[in-house]
């Protein structure tokens, strides 16, 4: 056996309560095993720990694998009649049979060896306080992110000094302000509306010199050239009387060089009150030698102008939940957004989701990690983190074109083995962002744009889309992908066949349940290396298949169930680089 292919671990996303009632467990193998047994009990069926009784379980198979690249991932769900968990388990390959303990491997023989001890695998107790609960509503919700200096000019005089002609296309730079506003936001509710958009994720609004607003000098203050305390009200009351949820972006990493406590450190050192609320390794700064990038104190990405808040500080955390608070309590909003996420503390996150979940239990908290972000998904933290490594994964399908869609299968299934299933369901899905090139940018055409999506709107979690990708908006890295919205252009009816195709995907996700359902899997029965197939399934007869033909030949796919939504499918029969959603047994 491929001793080296098994894992498993009692906790974290291999051993978790779903609920209150239902365990779920999750061991890795490699593919030489063929089945797995979990012998499985309560702790204490044979009396008390050391009381020298014999402890037996009982032997439960697990049917249900997902195929990874090198491993399988077998999975299964235990309802402890007492809420503890004692269990090993048994894995048989075509010529052996080897049982797996939390020491480690032991034979058949071994196991017959009267006094040999046996270090099983335990869940000790299923406490509620301790289950993972993330808000229901997140996996209905269709995301839409707004960079509000980009998206409309709502209210002109609120125009900073220089501010440039609404651009209806072309590329952009930081440094220029063309006038978006909140009130731009309320004045296109309706447009979002109709897009079938349910929930809007802004980039920072408080008060910053920059057009991003990441370089805070205010948290307690709406920047002034996007709006006032009065517009954000007006624009959560507007967006919740259309069945709409607001989030907004909470940059608690650093602040911006006009950030009152800094402007304080900067004149008086040492003896400043606020010296501790920063990272700062040597007084006074040297800054011909460039302060962040010599480590005279710690910043954004080395960014002189973005020094890094000190989480680690019980008088920096009060002030920024203070601010939370007030975003929550007065703004009535549905989500934070923690910008730089994993590298806040994690005594800040963890204050964070108590006193937030304290003001309303069923508000979103989302950290922008970019990477296997577990430690921060335990369910004491954030709901979820923005799934950058599905994006990428999507994107990197079309991009190598020597990728087979076991590849693709394997890149999924690791993207969704990585956490719990309740997390999964909530996981905030994208392909891009105000950080990355859009993807219009980054296919060769809108055939592959569209596939792309559909994947999109047909994964597990919560998907967004941003603003401009209705329309197969253009534009590079930082800061090209950060256009404005060519109002001018959709008022005209440019672009009146993309958004008709990307409100069909959203309809669609919205009005069928299994595209929302955490459940799929590649039945793999098409023969060709790069046409995707996968199925949303609910464990009965009915599902939703999804084919995309990645090809540039056509490929058969003759009528079957219900279709869903359809691109370049003629007479029912050919498949020509499209895409196919269809239900069976509706």
């Amino acid at each position: 056996m491929d001793f080296n292919g098994v894992y498993h671990r009692a906790n974290d996303n291999y051993c978790y309560p779903l609920n209150e009632k239902q365990l779920i467990i999750n061991i890795k193998t490699g593919y030489d095993v063929k089945y797995v047994n979990i012998v499985q009990g309560d702790p204490f069926k044979s009396g008390i720990l050391g009381g020298g009784d014999k402890w037996m379980g009982d032997a439960v198979n697990i049917p249900f694998k997902k195929r990874l690249k090198y491993q399988l991932w077998w999975t299964t769900t235990i309802e402890p009649e007492f809420k503890r968990l004692k269990y090993y388990f048994e894995l048989i390959t075509d010529k052996e049979k080897w049982y797996y303990f939390e020491d480690g491997f032991v034979s058949e023989k071994q196991m017959n060896l009267e006094g040999r001890s046996r270090q099983c695998f335990v869940f000790p107790w299923m406490n509620s306080a301790d289950i993972n609960m993330t808000p229901s509503w997140v996996n209905d919700t269709i995301w839409y992110q707004i960079f509000p200096e980009r998206f409309c000019n709502g209210d002109a005089s609120l125009d900073p000094e220089g501010t440039l002609p609404w651009r209806n296309k072309g590329s952009v730079k930081n440094e220029e302000f063309y006038g978006g506003d909140i009130q731009g936001i309320i004045n296109k509710l309706d447009y979002l509306k109709d897009l079938g958009i349910s929930g809007l994720y802004l980039t920072p609004i408080n008060e910053a010199p920059s057009s991003h607003k990441y370089d805070t000098t205010d948290y307690k203050k709406i920047d002034p050239h996007l709006g006032s305390e009065e517009n954000l009200i007006c624009l959560v009351e507007e967006a919740h009387r259309r069945d709409m949820r607001i989030m907004l972006d909470g940059v608690f990493n650093h602040c911006g060089k006009h950030f009152a406590p800094w402007r304080d450190v900067r004149e008086k050192g040492k003896k400043s009150e606020y010296y501790d609320w920063f990272m700062i390794n040597q007084w006074p700064f040297d800054p011909s030698k460039g302060a962040a990038l010599s480590g005279q104190y710690y910043s954004f990405a080395f960014f002189d102008n973005m020094p890094k808040l000190n989480t680690n500080n019980y008088k920096v955390r009060e002030y920024l939940l203070e601010v939370c608070e007030t975003w929550v309590k007065k703004y009535r909003v549905d989500g934070l957004r923690l910008d730089v996420a994993n590298e806040v503390s994690h005594v800040f996150c963890k204050e964070l989701r108590m006193r937030m979940k304290s003001i309303n239990p069923d508000i979103y908290i989302l950290g922008e990690i970019w990477h296997d972000a577990m430690p921060w998904l335990r369910g004491d933290e954030f709901d979820a983190v923005m799934n950058y490594p599905l994006g990428e994964s999507i994107k990197d399908f079309w991009i190598d074109k020597g990728l087979t869609k076991e590849d693709f299968e394997y890149t999924i299934n690791r993207c969704y083995t990585g956490y719990m299933q309740q997390t999964n369901d909530v996981l905030f899905n994208l392909l891009d962002s105000h950080d990355t090139r859009r993807l219009r940018s980054e296919v060769r055409n809108l055939d592959e744009y569209f596939q792309q999506l559909a994947v999109l709107f047909t994964m597990p979690g919560s998907p967004c889309i941003y603003y401009g990708t209705e329309i197969a908006m253009e534009g590079g890295h930082d800061p090209d992908c950060r256009r404005c919205m060519p109002w001018d252009s959709i008022d005209a009816g440019e672009f009146r066949d993309r958004m008709g195709i990307i409100k069909s995907l959203i309809h669609l996700r919205r009005e069928e349940p299994l595209l929302r359902n955490r459940n799929f899997h590649f039945p793999n029965r098409i023969n060709r290396p790069r046409v995707i197939e996968f199925l949303k399934v609910e464990w009965t007869d009915k599902y939703v298949e999804i084919i995309i033909n990645c090809e540039e030949e056509d490929i058969e796919v003759p009528r079957e169930g219900r279709v869903l939504f359809e691109r370049h499918y003629i007479d029912n029969v050919l498949l020509k680089n499209g895409i196919l959603i269809r239900k069976i047994g509706d």
